[in-house]
């Protein structure tokens, strides 16, 4: 077997494409739960915390006048801890988020009957002894 037979038999193998397919959604669910965080949640935390905003919150380490971050980073190197707060908040909320999502889900599956199988057709020799017994009846 040639590497290029091998190499297809592997790229079109279902858990590829599944896999493929998972990465995509993956992404673009990444990008809805970041604008729910960002757009959404955070400017309400903002508001609750009195417009509190930790990502400009930095230690300079070259002697930096600046207080804004952006301008300090281009001045040398900082101590950025605020926007680290910030992302782990917005962890801690998005990770709220889907947990919530999942128990959703969870509990709709659990709400949702099986799929019943249908019955298993009746063995030849039963219909038979069934037609025995009718006929015997009459």
């Amino acid at each position: 077997m040639g590497f290029a037979t091998e190499f297809k038999e592997f790229a079109v193998k279902g858990n590829v494409m599944d896999l493929a397919v998972g990465v995509i959604i993956g992404a673009a669910f990444g990008k809805i739960v970041d604008s729910v965080v960002n757009d959404l949640i955070m400017p309400l935390v903002s508001k609750v915390t009195g417009g509190l905003d930790f990502s400009n919150y930095f230690i300079p380490l070259a002697g930096q006048t600046s207080t804004v971050l952006a301008d300090a980073k281009k001045a040398g190197a900082v101590f950025a801890y605020g926007n680290f707060i910030t992302v782990a908040i917005n962890f801690i909320i998005l990770a709220f988020i889907i947990f919530l999502m999942v128990k959703q889900i969870n509990k709709l599956k659990r709400n949702t009957p099986p799929p019943v199988a249908p019955p298993a057709p009746t063995p030849e020799d039963v219909m038979l002894l069934r037609e025995i017994r009718d006929s015997l009846k009459k």
